[in-house]
């Protein structure tokens, strides 16, 4: 009996295999029917959540990514203080200043920080909170209004070829042409000294009222003109009252005396075949609408639709209907930081805020991109023979007596930088 039983038992153990290997194949068999009668919804489902998983972690891989490469550009390129130089045409944008969660009036600042953006200068965050990286202007340019000298102050990080990789993310229309390092202090709008503007109009704004522009293209003109022109827009320098340059600004309002320090025009040329000059104004800082008012006002009294007392009337206490010339041809021409550059443009340390070198940059950029725009859209939509229609409308003489409300909303009048 002895002898039979390993076998007995190596049997036994073989029987009990097979049982189980049995067992376990119809347990995949029934696992297999029974997930076989999963309903099709069910399985659109766990797909869909698994779809939603996968896109999940993709994005998380990515937010991670970001901020990795985020934290190295960090520590790679710590963010500086500086100021960009730039050019734009103005057309088609709703002035410079950026309405941060309003993407219906494009401006220049969003274009500038999404190219920041996109290049690296600058975190994604940053451009939602621009505070974070101290970023200020020198101009709140205003809708359509072009520039070839805007100054913006920043915290960036400089990278390689800052510049090329910031235009790179940028329309052509607009441009970075410079960068310097400044102080951690350093405000653009604070520390701003000056705005020089220029105003480029067809001549025919100065002929006379009977003067027929079906023909203005044909107009010239004559060499006596220019000097009366000049001589009434140099009355405007020094130090006057322009409340009623502007919106809304009562005369007792002492952010309405403002300075200006020269005004002229220059000899007039020929563009696409019409005649035209460009208004040269410099002033500490100019109010809303100013500069177009002050050339619509000695538009008109060339024209005759008012003596050239009203210049002087206007600074009075009473109000005068002062008409406000089109906001095509204005160009913010260059803004001037003499203090800055007096007491720390010597230092060794830093640069001055001047922009000679780039000076072919900048008149290449307004010869392709600024006069063109504002020639080609003159010649087709006469804009300023379109205003000068409006000129009889204007009463001149009646005035109003009197200070007016000086608790007036200021319509978005700036006291203490231009907004045109």
């Amino acid at each position: 009996m002895l002898k039979f039983r390993p076998l007995s038992s190596a049997l036994l153990n073989h029987k009990l295999k097979s049982r189980i290997s049995g067992y376990l194949f119809k347990l995949r068999c029934t696992m297999s029917e029974a997930s076989n009668d999963v309903p099709e919804a069910k399985q659109m489902k766990r797909g869909h959540e698994e779809n939603e998983d996968s896109t999940e972690r993709l994005q998380n891989i990515k937010r991670i990514k970001a901020q990795e490469d985020n934290a190295e550009n960090e520590k790679k390129y710590p963010k500086k203080k500086v100021v960009l130089l730039m050019a734009y045409s103005g057309k088609g944008y709703y002035g410079m200043q950026r309405n941060v969660g309003t993407s219906e009036f494009r401006t220049i600042e969003d274009e500038l920080v999404a190219a920041l953006v996109k290049s690296g200068c600058i975190p994604e965050n940053h451009g939602d909170e621009m505070k974070k990286m101290s970023f200020q202007r020198c101009a709140r340019t205003d809708k359509g209004v072009s520039a070839a000298g805007q100054v913006v102050s920043l915290k960036l990080r400089l990278m390689d070829n800052v510049i090329e990789n910031i235009n790179e993310h940028l329309p052509p229309q607009i441009k970075v042409i410079g960068l310097k390092r400044v102080t951690q202090g350093f405000n653009a709008k604070n520390n701003c000294d000056a705005r020089t503007y220029s105003y480029m109009l067809p001549t025919v704004a100065f002929a006379p009222k009977d003067y027929d522009t079906a023909s203005a293209s044909a107009f010239r003109l004559d060499p006596e003109t220019l000097p009366k022109v000049n001589r009434l827009f140099s009355t405007y320098k020094g130090t006057h009252n322009f409340h009623n340059f502007t919106s809304q600004k009562a005369p007792s309002d002492p952010s309405a005396r403002r300075y200006i320090m020269e005004m002229s025009c220059g000899e007039p040329f020929v563009r696409g075949g019409s005649e035209f000059a460009v208004i040269t104004v410099r002033g500490q800082s100019f109010m809303l609408h100013q500069i177009r008012k002050m050339i619509g006002l000695v538009i008109a009294i060339m024209k005759g639709y008012v003596n050239e007392d009203v210049i002087e009337r206007s600074w009075g206490e009473e109000k005068v209907d002062v008409p406000k010339a089109p906001g095509l041809g204005l160009v913010l021409e260059r803004v001037h930081f003499d203090r800055y550059n007096k007491r720390f443009g010597g230092d060794g340390l830093h640069e001055c805020l001047e922009w000679d070198e780039d000076e072919e940059g900048i008149k290449a950029f307004k010869e392709a991109y600024i006069y063109p725009t504002i020639v080609e859209t003159e010649c087709q939509e006469g804009s300023m023979v379109s205003w000068m229609s409006t000129l009889p409308i204007h009463d001149f003489q009646n005035t109003i007596n009197g200070n007016r409300d000086e608790d007036q909303t200021q319509d978005n009048a700036d006291d203490g930088n231009e907004t045109d």
